[in-house]
């Protein structure tokens, strides 16, 4: 059985852009984790999420990897992006938009890669 550090590892490396937020992108169960959702839907690509009000064990070990108090946390490519202040900042500058369909792009290429 994997420890859940290992599981939040496997999901930050298995996942080129993942929140963890309080609730779903669909429910939100906190302000902070609404406004960093909908700037992240707003760029228009599939992300991953997970809701770590279902999680308690990832709730209390996430803030210690990665050295992150607060919810929710935007992971971008194995590296945290930051929190809700950080992630509305940069999509009103245009950065957010352009980091996330990088990442896409660059794991839809490799998806690719893998299929052929």
């Amino acid at each position: 059985m994997s420890t859940t550090a290992e599981n939040i590892q496997r999901q930050i490396g298995e996942n080129p852009i993942l929140i963890y937020m309080k609730g779903t992108p669909q429910l939100p169960q906190c302000g902070f984790s609404a406004q960093t959702v909908q700037a992240l839907m707003s760029c228009g690509e599939r992300f991953a999420f997970v809701n770590i009000l279902d999680n308690p064990d990832i709730r209390a070990e996430l803030p210690k990897i990665a050295n992150w108090p607060t919810f929710p946390q935007l992971w971008v490519e194995g590296e945290l992006v930051g929190g809700c202040d950080i992630v509305m900042e940069m999509h009103q500058n245009g950065e957010l938009e352009k980091l996330v369909k990088e990442a896409a792009a660059r794991a839809n290429a490799e998806q690719a890669d893998d299929n052929a």
